[in-house]
């Protein structure tokens, strides 16, 4: 079957071979950085212990220093689950969420078509390119010079000029003996009812090249040198090659600069990106003639986490960038996000590079603000709250952008955010005479410098997951028994999953020396160390006699319950906390009642009750031995009370 042309080419961009790859790797922390996309690991396709696999998630391609294997998500998915070519299609498909497309006879026929189409447009590249230098391009090299753009530049760039006239770029495709229908597909001239024959699309402009991520050029954009006329920038129309909703400008480029380190920046139009690369800033990108689109904001996350968007200091660049953020605000995910870097009034990106050099740029990149600010001065800025009805509607459209947040985590943080800017804005100021609050009492040194006050709030999570790792490392014998429980684990520090991996790995280990000599050749020996120096941990049990195994396994099934119902209720209050910014019902406080009751249960240790303690009708917990003792004496004082009477002395009284 032959894939219509570009499915592959869009399948690679929507698909993160680190993610593919993640699934069958455990990466080296150590030398791996995900946020430039540049990950490491022992290689899958050969046995090895160092991390020789390099993966680069930006440019889509693996390769083994050891054994050579080299590739890109669909030859990895090929090799690694033993599939042909198109199997690996779709499997990648499906994930990606894309449909396979119908069988097309005709798929090498259009691939064909596609590469004349291209074929075409490098000459019109250079068509344009040897007209900038003619007479009739003088006002266009003296617009481009006082731009600052040396004929380097020019050069690097590609610009080039479109003359004055109708037939220019026909006349000379058609002397190359071009046919008429690849001029018309490629969207280099149209065609009119008026006259009898064709004309171009662009006249009279200073032309930029577009290419795509590959460096094949599928576009024009063209600036006019005529004030009067109606389009100052004019685009390709869409055609076979070129969807202007789903490329960039400077793509190829910017990827390889972001790659290298540099922070994506994301400006307006073609003399903005053309002037941040020419003062340093290689990874710059525009969209084409239009707002930045879902998948070209996809493209942007693709080439990295976080961008930077360079908003003009007016009104409709900031407009634009409160666009953005509504388009972005459901899309995003950890470490995924965009952040805002206001032009001064009236200037753009270009203007401020001309007027106070790369350092000046630079100086308005590092204070770009994260999207929050950006939500919350949307709400806020020019109005007034000074009525309880005004502060309820922010509040209402507060809570309606953020509830168009899909990630629970991140809808939370949005909130606290918010929260704090509201307590700021509407706490009175303090006024000189006024009585202060009472000053809080402040902790003793001690207590600040210990680790529940130091640590996050994932911090008491961890140490139960550092005791059921121990107690199962300590115990080997109950790995099989709580294999499935480990399993389901959700181990957050990154010490912790490599464990977890490498228990499962191990489960049918019962010798403690074995395993721990296992452990180690896997991951090393400094988690195990790390696992063990936790004062928390001594509370695993230790091996003294053939009981403590099953006083283990009660100290595992209780902290692994604990952990559970801990997490669950977490997950459940999130949502209610979602849900009770609609109506409250109910329905909700059964819920987190419900939650309430989990968690106590929980923290009361429910294992250790079964084995330690029954309960009373009261609730109350009673000592099992404490119990049996009781029993004992009830029995042994029933046993006195049922004995036989005393003979009774006869005679009379």
């Amino acid at each position: 079957m032959s894939l219509p042309p570009g499915f592959l080419d869009e399948l690679r961009s929507r698909t993160s071979l680190a993610q593919v790859v993640g699934r069958k790797v455990m990466w080296d922390t150590r030398k791996s950085n995900q946020g430039k996309g540049d990950m490491w690991a022992p290689c899958p396709f050969h046995q090895e212990k160092t991390a020789s696999f390099h993966v680069d998630d930006r440019k889509g391609f693996y390769y083994c220093f050891g054994c050579h294997a080299k590739g890109d998500a669909i030859s990895f998915v090929r090799e690694t689950e033993n599939v042909g070519f198109m199997e690996a299609i779709e499997i990648l498909a499906q994930e990606a969420g894309m449909q396979m497309p119908a069988r097309d006879p005709k798929a090498q026929e259009k691939a064909d078509r596609r590469t004349r189409l291209t074929q075409v447009m490098d000459q019109a590249v250079q068509h344009y390119r040897l007209q900038l230098s003619t007479g009739a391009a003088a006002e266009a090299r003296a617009y481009l010079e006082r731009r600052g753009l040396s004929d380097e530049a020019l050069k690097r760039w590609e610009i080039g000029f479109a003359p004055p006239g109708w037939h220019g770029l026909w006349a000379h495709l058609k002397a190359k003996e071009v046919e008429d229908d690849l001029i018309l597909g490629a969207g280099l001239a149209k065609t009119s009812e008026k006259s009898r024959g064709p004309y171009d699309v662009f006249r009279n402009r200073i032309m930029f090249p577009i290419r795509d991520a590959r460096g094949r050029a599928i576009a024009f954009g063209g600036r006019a040198m005529d004030p009067e006329d109606s389009a100052k920038y004019l685009n390709s129309p869409e055609t076979e090659l070129f969807d202007k909703g789903r490329n960039l400008y400077n793509h190829g480029p910017a990827r390889e600069a972001a790659g290298k380190g540099q922070p994506l920046i994301v400006a307006e139009g073609y003399m903005d990106v053309i002037a941040l690369a020419e003062a340093g800033f290689g990874a710059a990108v525009a969209p084409l003639g239009t707002a930045v689109t879902e998948d070209q904001l996809r493209l942007l996350w693709r080439i990295h986490p976080e961008p930077i968007v360079a908003l003009d200091g007016d009104r409709a660049g900031i407009d634009a960038g409160r666009r953005l953020m509504d388009l972005a605000l459901p899309l995003l995910e950890a470490g995924q996000s965009l952040r805002f870097a206001l032009m001064p009034p009236g200037q753009d990106p270009d203007d401020v590079i001309r007027a106070g050099g790369a350092a000046a740029m630079q100086k308005i990149l590092d204070a770009a603000q994260p999207m929050v600010s950006l939500l919350w001065a949307r709400e806020t800025e020019g109005k007034s709250f000074d009525s309880p009805e005004r502060k309820a509607a922010l509040d209402r459209d507060l809570r309606n952008a953020i509830s168009r947040i899909k990630d629970p985590s991140i809808r939370r943080h949005y909130g606290q955010e918010i929260d704090r800017l509201r307590r700021a804005l509407f706490r009175p100021p303090w006024r000189p005479g006024a009585p202060r609050g009472k000053a809080p009492a402040q902790p003793m040194p001690s207590t600040k410098s210990s680790s529940l006050v130091a640590a996050s709030d994932e911090f008491g999570e961890a140490l139960r997951e550092a005791v059921i790792l121990a107690t199962l490392i300590i115990h080997p014998g109950l790995l099989a028994r709580f294999e499935g429980e480990l399993e389901r684990l959700e181990c957050h520090g990154p010490d912790h999953a490599r464990l977890q991996a490498a228990l499962l790995a191990l489960a049918g280990e019962t010798d403690r020396a074995a395993l721990r000599a296992a452990l180690e050749a896997r991951v090393g020996t400094a988690p195990l160390e790390k696992l063990f120096a936790l004062g928390h941990v001594r509370i695993a049990p230790p091996v003294r006699d053939p009981g403590d195994s099953e006083k283990a396994a009660l100290c595992l099934a209780e902290e692994l319950a604990r952990l559970s119902a801990s997490r669950g209720a977490a997950r459940e209050i999130e949502e209610a906390m979602h849900d009770i910014e609609g109506l409250a019902d109910e329905g909700l406080t059964w819920r987190l009642s419900e939650v309430a009751k989990a968690r106590h249960n929980a923290g009361r240790g429910e294992t250790e009750d079964r084995g330690e303690f029954d309960l009373g009708p009261n609730g109350a917990r009673i000592s099992r031995d404490e119990r049996d003792a009781f029993a004992e004496l009830l029995t042994r004082i029933g046993h006195e009370t049922r004995l036989p009477p005393k003979p009774e002395p006869e005679g009379d009284y």
